[in-house]
């Protein structure tokens, strides 16, 4: 009788062990990839005028002549367009606005004069490249 009381409460004792043990060790798991704390970015106001300022314009769309059209457009705003070539590659879905250390205020301010959202530090464009301008904008798809 007790080998039979046994076997009939082991099953039942045995789910509840091991219920126990699952939640026990959900509840201790890390995830495996811990949220991302959002970074707070301070750019101060522009220290520059439009006019103080080089900007470079880059075809990256291939389309033939927007990065002329481009400058122009800038021309107009009061940038000084230092020049316009084509970018390395064609293939860019969106436009970009990068610029040289201690100008992210005047990147973000010629970003939102070009409704352009993304903006950042120069990256794969040489200094030298700039001809003495302290912005870039490389044209995209969008």
């Amino acid at each position: 009788m007790i080998v039979l009381g046994f076997l009939l409460l082991a099953k039942p004792i045995a789910r509840t062990v091991q219920h126990h043990a699952e939640a026990a060790a959900l509840a201790s798991k890390k995830p495996a990839t811990a949220p991302i704390p959002h970074q707070k970015i301070v750019i101060s106001l522009p220290r520059h005028t439009r006019e103080q300022l080089g900007v470079v314009v880059l075809n990256g769309n291939g389309r033939s002549g927007a990065a002329a059209a481009a400058a122009s457009k800038l021309g107009a705003l009061g940038y000084r367009i230092r020049g316009t070539a084509n970018a390395k590659r064609k293939d860019y879905a969106t436009t970009v606005v990068m610029y040289k250390r201690g100008f992210a205020a005047e990147g973000v301010r010629l970003a939102h004069d070009l409704h352009v959202k993304v903006v950042g530090p120069l990256d794969g464009v040489a200094t030298s490249a700039l001809h003495g301008g302290q912005l870039v904008v490389v044209l995209g798809a969008r």
